[in-house]
């Protein structure tokens, strides 16, 4: 991971150990890139894998990507609460679940489009999420990572955002899809064979 032009002290250093731990965690540098698998045509499957990806800069909101594919356009696109270094910083602990929880009619419309989530992480409330389209920031970031189908680190800056004093850090690795009913869907990452385990998943729940 590159070394930060600023060396401010312990918070930035404590940040960098607890994201170096979270990529040792997910992704032992044998298995930086692996072959990603495709969202199953089949449209009543309830079981299929898809390529999810956490990204944002340090400072700022993260965003959860899921595309059928690292090259293909996300069908799903979310902008969390929180900042990307409290993600990481709950995530070196082997163990992180975030449900998104939202009200309205059972079984009416698909979990994709609803605009706005109750947000939890590990049980406790931390705001809220919100579904969003896609921009050319998000568009010009997902094409840097075509080639990733697994992976964890810090993105090169590129135009307007060299001067930004900040890292565009990202995490990408396949995820179980898993559809329970029309009003509850989850994703849980694999890990890559090799690493040790880490537990991560993403629930979506209409009450």
């Amino acid at each position: 991971m590159d070394t930060p032009t600023s060396v401010d002290c312990g918070r930035e250093v404590r940040f960098r150990r607890s994201f170096r731990t979270l990529m040792e965690c997910i992704v032992p540098a044998c298995c930086a890139f692996q072959q990603s698998e495709t969202l199953s045509g089949d449209k009543d499957d309830c079981y299929s894998t898809v390529t999810g990806t956490f990204f944002g800069y340090r400072k700022g909101r993260i965003s959860f990507c899921i595309q059928q594919d690292t090259k293909s356009t996300p069908i799903l696109l979310l902008e969390f609460a929180v900042v990307t270094s409290y993600l990481a910083r709950e995530m070196q602990y082997g163990l992180l679940r975030i449900a998104l929880e939202c009200s309205g009619r059972r079984g009416w419309g698909s979990l994709y489009k609803v605009p706005v989530w109750s947000m939890y992480c590990n049980g406790r409330k931390v705001g809220f999420a919100v579904r969003r389209e896609m921009t050319a920031n998000d568009a010009a970031v997902l094409k840097l990572m075509h080639s990733i189908s697994v992976g964890a680190g810090v993105l090169p800056k590129s135009g307007e955002e060299l001067d930004r004093d900040d890292d565009l850090m990202y995490l990408r690795a396949s995820f179980d899809r898993v559809i329970g009913s029309p009003d509850s869907e989850s994703f849980h990452m694999v890990n890559p064979v090799g690493s040790s385990g880490q537990e991560l998943s993403v629930f979506l729940v209409r009450s």
